[in-house]
């Protein structure tokens, strides 16, 4: 599955490959990934993953945050975040599933799918999520379907899988929406889906509403409208905490300097980044760092 670069911290490619399959997804036991699950290590893929615990105990970290595994867990990853598996419990209590969002691409006409899906790119609420046995049982269901059909050498293959890979995605994120007592999906709220697409690319390079409401042709009222019937937040806060995550990742990961930080994001000057820090989390970047310290996280930086 998985295709090395080696740096501080590892980077995974979707290798189909070495995943042993002709297509961008995969899903299995986690037993069939032990190094990658129980290696230690700290990992970035370019792929969304899920992994969903009939049983466990232990931790995932994903970027700052330390996320508890139990029983009837549901865990989402998304590209690039930083990630680092601490699992105590059997490798056949958990199973993954892997995919690339081209892999849905051709198969619907939403290009937005995955911009719609809630525990998708999430800065708001918790990439976790807890069901009842019952309901896991029905994902365990579908994933071995997925994987019997990645197996056998049969016709219609691919459209079989993906109209799998739809179905688990919309139960999950219509049991999401409603455990987090989130907006229901609208599949014609393109500006919504729009703007959170446009501002994974281009969160580095801008940071204000208005340059979004510009690349899509639309007033600020009627980006900050769309936007909170969706995700129920405004344009803006939901830019802010998108930033917050990405200044984060630059203190933490990359361990930059305030002053090339506050560089990259706009400020004038330092102070006015960690001004914006503190109003966004209830802390100062040294109170941030130092709690951070302290959980002795497993992320390590050379």
């Amino acid at each position: 599955m998985i295709e090395h670069v080696h740096t501080e911290i590892e980077n995974i490619r979707f290798n189909k490959a070495q995943c042993g399959v002709d297509f961008l997804v995969n899903a299995g036991y986690g037993c069939e990934l032990k190094d990658y699950y129980f290696g230690g290590k700290t990992y970035a893929t370019d792929f969304f993953e899920i992994i969903f615990f009939s049983e466990a105990d232990g931790s995932i970290w994903i970027n700052d945050k330390k996320v508890t595994v139990g029983a009837n867990r549901v865990v989402f990853l998304s590209p690039y975040q930083r990630h680092c598996y601490h699992i105590d419990t059997d490798e056949m209590c958990f199973k993954f599933l892997i995919f690339k969002e081209d892999f849905l691409h051709d198969f619907l006409t939403d290009k937005y799918f995955t911009y719609r899906l809630h525990f998708c790119y999430q800065t708001a609420t918790p990439p976790v999520l807890q069901v009842e046995s019952d309901r896991m049982k029905r994902y365990f269901d579908v994933l071995d379907e997925i994987k019997q059909e990645l197996n056998l050498p049969l016709t219609n293959v691919e459209p079989i899988l993906r109209s799998l890979l739809y179905y688990l995605l919309s139960q999950l994120n219509r049991t999401y929406a409603e455990a987090y007592n989130l907006p229901s999906i609208k599949v014609d709220n393109t500006i919504a889906y729009r703007f959170k697409q446009l501002m994974e690319q281009n969160i580095r390079r801008k940071q204000r509403v208005a340059d979004y409401a510009d690349l899509l042709g639309v007033s600020r009222i009627t980006l900050n409208k769309a936007v909170k019937s969706q995700f129920g937040l405004t344009a803006t806060e939901l830019l802010k905490n998108r930033m917050v995550l990405e200044i984060k990742e630059d203190l933490i990961g990359a361990q930059h300097p305030v002053k090339t930080i506050a560089d990259r994001f706009g400020f004038s000057e330092p102070n006015h980044l960690m001004r914006f820090f503190k109003a966004q989390t209830g802390q100062t970047i040294g109170e941030y760092m130092k709690e951070y310290s302290l959980d002795k996280t497993p992320f390590q930086t050379k």
